[in-house]
């Protein structure tokens, strides 16, 4: 899976300020106690930003708290859906680009399917006031990652993003036992 290399602007109401520090604590402390899936903070080579083996999710300690929020929402429904299908794990195996069109589908429904394991994991914690912003988050991530598929050209990730899309439907975290696999460091890690 990829996980996201850049940092959206977050556009809300002035009045709405949000604790994207301490979110991102509540968020780690509920994937480690209740999933048992270590988050682990280090230096990781660029383009990368974070990673994932299927017992471990790894950040770059250089993202800012907004980026992290959204990689632990996001690397969790991967670490999930790499924990419960052999299929989903061959799915997220690096690309290199242009993706054959005919897997685009399944590519994309693959990154959907882990935004929803990751809004789950978002209303578990008691974060509902972020459902818009992890969807548009979502959004532009993966019209980013579907254009670098297509096309191989890695432009900014903002001009992908756009406000007010189609909010991400929780999906039930399914129970797992938390195996070790591959990293994804050698891959596309957008």
């Amino acid at each position: 899976m990829p996980a996201v290399g850049f940092a959206p602007r977050v556009i809300m109401p002035s009045a709405c300020v949000i604790p994207f520090p301490e979110l991102c604590v509540r968020v780690q402390e509920h994937i480690e106690r209740r999933y048992g899936v270590r988050v682990i903070t280090r230096d990781i080579p660029d383009p990368l930003i974070g990673d994932l083996n299927g017992a471990e999710i790894h950040i770059d300690g250089a993202v800012t708290a907004e980026q992290r929020l959204f990689l632990l929402a996001h690397l969790f429904g991967h670490t999930v859906q790499w924990n419960v299908s052999s299929e989903a794990f061959a799915i997220g195996q690096p690309r290199q680009p242009p993706v054959e069109e005919a897997l685009l589908p399944a590519l994309m429904a693959y990154e959907w399917e882990a935004a929803g394991y990751g809004m789950a994991l978002f209303h578990e914690t008691g974060i509902r006031q972020l459902d818009q912003w992890l969807s548009d988050y979502t959004a532009c991530d993966l019209a980013y990652l579907e254009h670098y598929y297509r096309s191989g050209e890695k432009r900014d990730s903002l001009s992908f993003w756009r406000q007010d899309t189609p909010l991400v439907v929780p999906r039930a975290i399914p129970t797992f036992a938390p195996a070790r696999l591959v990293f994804r460091s050698n891959g596309v890690v957008i």
